[in-house]
């Protein structure tokens, strides 16, 4: 276990493997841990840095006026204190958008960006959806259909095919030793719905890879088409039968282009 304090909160990181440095961001109500299915195989050609965001995991959950600025600093402030130089980052979801946010702040310190089922700016049926999620655990639904519920959203209908994979994954979140609080979720959400970078996209001059999922139910691909445009050196590529988790609903294709582009 590794720890840093940024801002006098406690930031939980690990380290796995040589080579080029990766920092993997996780996405909303996710920490480290969602990243396991690809830390291995990345990590034999690369150095990969994975840490909980502010608010998750074994990271501090006090994060009053959180922000992806705030988020999108602390990752910063983590890459300066391990003395990291030209680190590619590749973000997914509320990942992606911090990552968008270093990009366009603190390019000087980044490689190349990968922004995997995201979004600069959501639109108003996900404000609506994210804030009924709220209410959902606010509420005190059960924390099984909680997850069942979740698992809809961001999950392949290929993935409900293996009934024993999907009891399997239901139970592996419902006994997690580090279970995100109601207060900090709901902060995080806010954090998205607050978010609009797509008038500042043209000033990231970074190789970008986006990476989108066909079967995406929050970031559809038409929902975002041509959001990206402005990036001048940016390439899409469009995950066929992926849901919003891709690097959890595909995870050779998405190792694969991952290695293909950072090279």
């Amino acid at each position: 276990m590794s720890t840093v304090f940024i801002d006098n909160k406690k930031i939980y990181w690990q380290d796995y493997g040589k080579g080029d440095p990766i920092i993997l961001i996780a996405g909303l109500g996710s920490d480290s841990s969602s990243w396991l299915q690809i830390i291995v195989p990345l990590s034999k050609n690369y150095r990969v840095i994975v840490f909980d965001n502010i608010g998750v995991g074994r990271s501090d959950h006090d994060n009053e006026g959180i922000s992806i600025g705030l988020m999108a600093d602390c990752t910063r402030k983590l890459i300066a204190e391990l003395n990291l130089t030209k680190v590619s980052i590749i973000g997914h979801s509320m990942g992606g958008m911090i990552a968008i946010d270093l990009a366009i702040n603190y390019p000087e310190m980044l490689n190349k960006l990968i922004l995997v089922a995201t979004s600069a700016k959501i639109n108003k049926r996900n404000v609506y959806l994210f804030r009924d999620m709220v209410a959902y655990i606010k509420s005190g639904i059960k924390e099984e259909l909680w997850i069942r519920y979740m698992f809809y959203w961001i999950f392949s209908p290929s993935f409900f095919e293996n009934t024993d994979l999907v009891d399997q994954a239901v139970s592996m979140a419902l006994n997690y030793r580090y279970p995100q609080s109601i207060r900090s979720f709901e902060n995080q959400v806010e954090s998205i719905i607050q978010l609009d970078m797509v008038s500042e996209l043209n000033k990231i001059k970074l190789e970008t890879l986006v990476l989108k999922a066909g079967d995406d139910l929050l970031f559809t691909p038409n929902d975002t088409r041509d959001m990206f445009n402005s990036i001048p050196f940016c390439t899409e590529v469009i995950i066929e039968g992926s849901g919003h988790s891709i690097h959890m609903d595909k995870p050779d294709i998405f190792l694969d282009e991952v290695k293909n582009f950072i090279g």
